[in-house]
């Protein structure tokens, strides 16, 4: 039954979650809140049951491959849109989190690298059993990162919208209702903060990996690697997005700060389109491409994990 259930199924539960969104634009509906709830709950189901499936075909290293990374970013964004139209049911959220869900779904669908990685065989190549929880550090932090700018990005986006409508003095538009600037400013300003701290845990957890991996056993990866360069350049814009926020007036920062989300958002979507493998060539992954194997699992291609 579990294997029965594909990215197809929830993805689509999400895109009728969506489209309802979009008909809050058109017409009013009584039960159109509750209908969207019925999708996106169960598509969160099945999200959830797929995961559980793909953790269980790799009980050493569960949900680490890429594909594993973008499918759950995507799962906690649903989980997060659901608490926020929980507390906030009139506003249109969905029209700024839904497209980022469909999104990761498409390139864990049709781009991402599903191979998990062996820790057994890293393990054996780097004498360290410390290795598993350094990397399980790694890839946690990471996904808490690119969770948080995506959260960022669509608070900062609808800061945006509200802020270029009250300074032209329009009307709402109908069924498109959104939070007070403070409220959006808030949350754009907290997604900023745990994205800097996560992604500087990812960067220091990733370069104690790489520094395990010494010849002649593994190969380094350069610090010129394109989706190390990406990672480095969005960790710097988030630390400049930081600084703004410390330095500039209250009155003043929102639109800076959510100018500068909207620019690192950018960054990460150019890390993982490397780390995807859309374009541009990565050593990323080729530490544990490199480890021998257990018997019956194939190593992986590089590439392939975040």
């Amino acid at each position: 039954m579990l294997s029965g259930v594909t990215i197809f199924c929830f993805a689509a539960s999400y895109s009728v979650v969506l489209i309802l969104e979009i008909s809050r634009l058109l017409f009013r509906s009584g039960v159109r809140g509750a209908i969207m709830l019925g999708f996106a709950a169960a598509g969160l189901f099945a999200h959830s049951i797929y995961l559980y499936h793909r953790a269980m075909l790799s009980p050493v290293a569960p949900l680490s491959s890429m594909r594993d990374l973008l499918l759950v970013a995507a799962w906690i964004l649903v989980v997060v849109y659901l608490y926020l139209i929980y507390y906030h049911p009139r506003a249109a959220f969905g029209l700024f989190l839904l497209p980022l869900v469909l999104a990761l779904l498409g390139a864990a669908a049709w781009k991402a690298g599903s191979q998990p990685v062996v820790l057994e065989a890293a393990a054996q190549i780097w004498g360290l059993k410390a290795a598993q929880i350094w990397l399980l550090i790694h890839f946690v932090s990471i996904l808490l990162a690119v969770v948080a700018v995506l959260v960022g990005f669509a608070a900062g986006m609808m800061y945006l919208h509200q802020a270029s409508r009250l300074k032209r003095k329009l009307p709402p538009l109908r069924g498109f209702w959104l939070p007070s600037l403070e409220w959006l400013q808030r949350i754009n300003g907290r997604a900023v903060v745990i994205a800097l701290i996560m992604l500087g845990i990812g960067l220091l957890t990733g370069s104690i990996l790489n520094q395990i991996a010494a010849p002649p056993r593994a190969g380094r990866m350069p610090w010129h690697d394109p989706i190390v360069l990406s990672t480095l350049v969005t960790f710097l814009s988030l630390l400049v997005a930081v600084t703004f926020a410390a330095l500039y007036h209250p009155a003043r920062q929102g639109r800076k700060v959510a100018y500068l989300t909207v620019v690192t958002f950018l960054f990460l979507m150019l890390a993982l389109a490397v780390a995807v493998g859309l374009f541009l060539r990565t050593q990323h992954g080729a530490l544990r491409a490199a480890g021998r194997a257990e018997p019956g699992t194939a190593a992986a291609p590089r590439g392939g994990t975040p």
